[in-house]
């Protein structure tokens, strides 16, 4: 009797999703749990495993199709491959010879994600031979430029003129050891990908987007036409933060094991602001204000297959350590792209912080069906009066975009200034004043 391979559950708010490419064919061996294939939905990649040991029978949906929740893709003919693998074994003469180094966890493609698994086809590498450092040992995009800086370094060093050091040295070199040389190291080769376009070339590619592109083109255009888009402005003197940090980062790191970062300060203050004033964190459904009792803010995520918005849940009961922890392990998780869809969805608020790519000022655009949006940017020193007196102060522009029809400029204003306050006096977070 056949055991179908179906669509996982999508969310409610993700339709369909579409097939990548199987990474096995009819006849097939596969084991239990062995990914199969990879769907992409609006947000997320999903991850298909077989549901039982066997041989894949058939295939009834193919590369590029768009299926539906707990729609049968193929079958699978159960034991019928269990005697499949200790077939291919070969005597240990037979097997060619491996280098010690390369961890057999993450040998096959199908574990690596999909940004990864780009990058390995782009440069032609054998992905067995990349240590992985991620989630159960598997290869993340760090480790595959770790391992193209360290293969352009072993490059140049067994090119290096023979007359430069004995034969058995050089033997060494290229073999990893580390060696004196009297010359100055040449700078490492630049990576291909870096390269410029040859002067005078009018070449053109055109790449179909992906369904996050495309679906991130839909509801940017989407808040642009449905809500009253306004943007307010306020910055804010970092020093009192920046000197709580110091004091405290160290300690906080030991008895938390996550770094303190400043987003945690923002995602409290943004708590006690949506706390006085709710319309805020608020969302219009038809006639209807739908008000909401929790904070569940969206941290936007830049990830290889684009701008993704985890959601911190229930922020208003989280500690400053949970919510560091949180947002690390969902900048591991979009890097490595393997954001589940409930860690995607919903969300009353979002928080965006340009400041990491340099941004000095700029106005988000909301994430329907949310009413706000709060924008961080680069902290710069500027010179600014305190006291009637021109100090320097590490300032930071913030700004709050927001929808007008149901939030008052008076409202948007404040709800700044609360933040702002918060931010300037860490201690309000602490006694909610």
């Amino acid at each position: 009797m056949t055991v179908d391979v179906k669509v996982p559950v999508l969310a409610e708010s993700v339709p369909d999703a579409t097939l990548l490419e199987w990474r096995k064919q009819p006849g097939d061996a596969v084991d239990k749990d062995e990914i199969l294939i990879e769907l992409e939905t609006d947000k997320v990649v999903l991850e298909v495993p077989a549901p039982e040991t066997g041989v894949l029978a058939e295939i009834l949906k193919h590369t590029g199709d768009t299926v539906l929740s707990q729609e049968v893709l193929a079958r699978i003919e159960p034991g019928a491959g269990a005697p499949a693998r200790p077939l291919e074994l070969v005597p240990d003469s037979a097997k060619p010879a491996a280098p010690s180094a390369q961890p057999a966890a993450t040998a096959g493609p199908e574990r690596l994600s999909p940004a990864v698994r780009r990058l390995v086809a782009e440069h032609d590498l054998d992905a067995s031979a990349i240590a992985g450092t991620g989630r159960d040992g598997r290869i993340t995009k760090a480790d595959v430029l770790a391992h193209l800086e360290a293969s352009a370094s072993a490059a140049e060093t067994a090119a290096a003129p023979a007359e430069s050091a004995p034969a058995p040295e050089t033997t060494r070199a290229a073999a990893g050891a580390v060696a004196p040389s009297p010359a100055p190291p040449k700078p490492a080769p630049a990576r291909a990908e870096s390269a410029p376009a040859v002067p005078g070339s009018r070449a053109e590619r055109r790449e179909p987007m992906s369904r996050l592109r495309r679906r991130i083109a839909e509801r940017l255009v989407e808040a642009q036409h449905t809500a009253a888009i306004l943007t307010t402005f306020n910055e804010v003197d970092m020093q009192p933060v920046m000197a709580l940090r110091a004091r405290h980062k160290e300690s906080f790191e030991r008895r938390h094991g996550v770094r303190l970062g400043f987003m945690s300060f923002f995602a409290r203050a943004a708590v006690q602001a949506l706390g006085r004033f709710p319309a805020v964190n608020a969302r219009i459904d038809g006639g209807d204000i739908v008000y909401h009792d929790y904070c569940d803010i969206g941290v936007a995520v830049g990830s290889p297959r684009g701008l993704v918005v985890p959601i911190l849940r229930n922020v208003e009961a989280m500690s400053f350590a949970g919510i560091e922890s949180r947002i690390a392990e969902f900048g591991a998780k979009a890097r490595d792209g393997t954001l589940s869809i409930d860690e995607m969805s919903g969300g009353t608020f979002t928080i965006s912080n340009g400041g990491v790519f340099g941004s000095l000022l700029s106005t988000p655009i909301l994430n329907p069906p949310q009413s706000g949006i709060l924008g961080m940017h680069k902290t710069e020193e500027r010179p600014v009066v305190v006291d009637g007196k021109i100090v320097v102060r590490p300032m930071m522009y913030v700004a709050l975009s927001y929808d007008h029809r149901i939030i008052d400029g008076r409202e948007a204003v404040q709800f700044l200034v609360c933040v702002k306050e918060a931010i300037e006096d860490p201690a309000r977070l602490l006694l909610d004043v």
